[in-house]
């Protein structure tokens, strides 16, 4: 297609209202250009109001995106303290729900509107005649059920993945009994100190994963612990060895972040918190009568189980790609990302998801004009900050409206996690230069440290 100009007919759909969603209506506005955003929830943001009580381990400095900050300065926003660490409903009340209400993106956006559909017009993905120059239709369905279908020049998913838990199964699927016992089951950070109080005090608490959301889950407990003695925390990891899972610590950037791992560590050497490694569940069983649930597995000596009354599951996301099966994707088999990011970003050889600064050109499909950025963009890869995604929707609306220099010229800043090493063949490498696909720790350069 031609590049699109502030006269083009079509808008450009933006598919999720969240963070890197308005960061890439605010980078549209800027230029001119016709889009519209939909957002599935009742509420702008509704995935982040969901973890609203959780605290981020990034400071507000790598949380706001360039362009939004100047729609809401000429709006009289006043930035927050650039180095306090918001919380979820802070991230909303002070930036977010701002940002959707400046008059440059609040008419184009509309809420309670879910994509169930994406395709070109009248053409299926196996056909290719004039297959670029066709507008995108999208299916969508209202909150009343409606369903519509809205054309598109171009399309930017940031749906994000946190409506996509991974399941509790090892092997990526959930284990038998894990559906029948859905209501003694959490996916992702439960607000144990609020919300969810009563599910968890005096109870026994399993909580299945190794990274940032499982040890936030585990703090949060043991803060419960404080009033609820009687409450029993088990952490249950894969790994045989869960000293990545308390990595980091004070070489970490990120102060907050690097305290996690410090104080899960200390949780367990003291025996607040009894820690199963490795443990790879096989099975749910419920006790008779709405009795407490038998989680077994196997560990490192053969099989084992546990008793809990309550499950958290924190083993991650994963991109929801069934609305996208007629687009042309181009995705690595193993972390459904786009495939020139898989290498970048992969779990295995990167125990902190450092990249290169990466933009349009990495991030493309082989459906023209279609993107996913965001979380999603990583797809089943675990670490993501927020500030990437801010650069890649700059960059992929900079391609979009045809400034390829501007476009290519990607640039991220992030802090180091502290945890930057790789892992190749079980052995830990020495760390790579800053032009490699390894960790930095003193860049000469802009890097991504995705922590």
């Amino acid at each position: 297609m031609m590049p699109l100009t502030p006269e083009s007919p079509l808008p450009v759909l933006v598919i999720g209202g969240g963070p890197v969603g308005l960061a890439a209506a605010a980078h549209l506005a800027t230029r001119g250009l016709s889009f519209l955003v939909l957002e599935a929830g009742g509420h702008v943001a509704d995935s982040v109001r969901r973890w609203g009580h959780v605290r981020m381990f990034s400071p507000w400095r790598y949380n706001t995106d360039k362009a939004a900050r100047a729609l809401l300065e000429r709006a009289g926003w006043v930035a927050p303290d650039p180095e306090h660490l918001p919380t979820g409903r802070e991230l909303l009340r002070d930036y977010l729900e701002p940002l959707a209400a400046v008059p440059q993106i609040a008419p184009h956006l509309r809420l309670g509107v879910r994509a169930i559909a994406l395709g070109r017009e009248a053409q299926d993905k196996v056909s290719d005649a004039g297959r670029a120059d066709l507008p995108f239709l999208v299916q969508v369905q209202t909150a009343d059920g409606a369903v519509e279908t809205l054309r598109a020049a171009a399309v930017i998913d940031c749906s994000g993945t946190w409506t996509a838990p991974n399941p509790l199964g090892a092997g990526g699927y959930a284990v038998p009994g894990e559906a029948a016992a859905a209501d003694r089951f959490a996916y992702g950070i439960p607000d144990v100190l609020g919300g969810d109080r009563a599910a968890y005090a005096g109870r026994r608490v399993l909580v299945v994963g190794s990274g940032h959301s499982a040890i936030n889950v585990l703090l949060d407990l043991l803060a419960l612990k404080q009033e609820a003695p009687e409450t029993a925390i088990a952490w249950a990891v894969r790994r045989a060895d869960p000293q990545r899972a308390f990595a980091g610590g004070a070489a970490d950037a990120l102060p907050a972040r690097g305290d996690l791992g410090s104080r899960a560590k200390a949780a367990v050497e003291e025996g607040a918190v009894t820690l199963l490694a490795p443990f790879r569940a096989t099975a749910v069983e419920q006790g008779k009568d709405g009795g407490a649930l038998t989680v077994s597995g196997t560990g490192a000596a053969g099989p084992v189980s546990t008793i809990a009354d309550r499950v958290v599951v924190a083993t991650g996301f994963r991109p929801a790609l069934s609305f996208l099966r007629e687009v042309r994707l181009g995705l690595d088999p193993a972390l459904e990302c786009a495939a020139a990011l898989a290498p970048l970003i992969d779990p295995n050889l990167h125990s902190c998801g450092t990249v290169r600064p990466h933009g349009a050109r990495d991030l493309a499909h082989p459906e023209p004009d279609f993107y996913i950025a965001g979380m999603k963009s990583y797809g089943r890869a675990p670490t993501f900050l927020l500030a990437t995604g801010h650069e890649q929707v700059r960059s992929i609306v900079a391609m979009l409206a045809g400034d390829r220099q501007a476009a290519d010229k990607v640039e991220l800043e992030l802090p180091e996690t502290g945890i930057c090493n790789t892992q190749l063949a079980g052995a830990v490498a020495p760390v790579l230069a800053d032009t490699g696909g390894g960790c930095c720790p003193a860049p000469k350069k802009p890097v991504s440290c995705c922590g």
